[in-house]
């Protein structure tokens, strides 16, 4: 610690110093720092893990106030169980590597957790490629219907390649469904309506990029392994 001997009094009295008791406490901090530097380290530390936990109470607030718009807002798709007992919401960029890869964890936690409901927000943030996809995806959702959309989802989530509206449509023709209806569905009202209101939520939850998920009432920003997802759902039930 800083030898206290070495100064004044009055230089414990941080209002009320001389020019020269300032300047003599500063070069005590100074060589304090410079023969003991693991102490930075330990105040870099503390601040790291303060700045983490405000971001966790601010995103709790942000979950809070946005719940209807993220957990209810009537258009996006549910997968998994509906009536799960652990809800998370992802917004996804089909154009996103990380959302494909995480796509593969998402399916793999669904097939080993049967309480899970998960939301899909369409957030085409990247490209035109990006928009041109999620448009389509959801003229699908509202002209066909729930599975017609997690259908389609799964297989353009792993495209790959140039995307134009005449691939789209024979993707979607060769699932069964009529590409050419969805293609003229995808300048709506309806479907802008559905990406301003999923764009005007992200902003307001400090969505920057994809994949971002909202686990229950945890903001989690970025992929995240498998393994990761199950220690915050555990932690989330326990915490219930």
């Amino acid at each position: 610690m800083i030898a206290a001997t070495t100064l004044p009094a009055s230089a414990l009295d941080m209002t009320n110093l001389s020019d020269d008791e300032r300047n003599a406490l500063r070069d005590e901090i100074r060589a304090y720092l410079l023969e003991n530097p693991e102490v930075m380290i330990e105040v870099f530390a503390v601040l790291e893990q303060r700045q983490a936990q405000e971001q966790v109470e601010q995103d709790k607030t942000l979950v809070q106030v946005n719940a209807e718009a993220i957990f209810n807002d009537g258009f996006s798709h549910v997968m998994g169980n509906p009536e799960g007992d652990y809800t998370i919401v992802e917004f996804v960029d089909y154009q996103c590597g990380f959302c494909r890869k995480a796509h593969t964890v998402l399916q793999d936690l669904l097939a080993a957790d049967g309480n899970i409901r998960l939301i899909l927000k369409e957030f085409p943030i990247l490209s035109e490629a990006s928009l041109m996809s999620a448009q389509f995806a959801i003229s699908a959702q509202q002209q066909f219907g729930a599975e017609a959309y997690e259908a389609l989802h799964n297989e353009l989530i792993t495209l790959r390649g140039n995307v134009t509206e005449e691939r789209l449509v024979d993707l979607a023709d060769d699932l069964g469904l009529d590409g050419a209806a969805i293609a003229a569905g995808m300048s709506s009202d309806e479907v802008q309506r559905v990406l301003t209101e999923n764009r005007e939520l992200g902003k307001r939850l400090q969505v920057t990029g994809t994949p971002a998920f909202v686990m229950q009432d945890t903001m989690a920003r970025g992929f995240m392994e498998l393994d990761q997802m199950q220690h915050i759902i555990s932690a989330g039930r326990a915490a219930q």
